[in-house]
């Protein structure tokens, strides 16, 4: 393992894991922000549900 380490500079190993893992979370988050249920600064949208009156049949004679 320390072999590894001879062919790539530490330094710059990290900053492009944590540069990736940084766009990564950015990603994820505005994935989330574009659906209903996750989007915590503009809340659920209230969608309309259609009312249905269920009257009963009458008696037959």
């Amino acid at each position: 393992m320390w072999r590894l380490w001879l062919l790539f500079d530490p330094r710059r190993v990290l900053i492009a894991l944590f540069t990736f893992l940084f766009g990564l979370a950015v990603l994820i988050h505005f994935i989330l922000l574009s659906t209903d249920k996750y989007n915590w600064i503009e809340g659920a949208k209230k969608t309309k549900t259609a009312v249905v009156e269920v009257v009963p049949m009458p008696p037959s004679a």
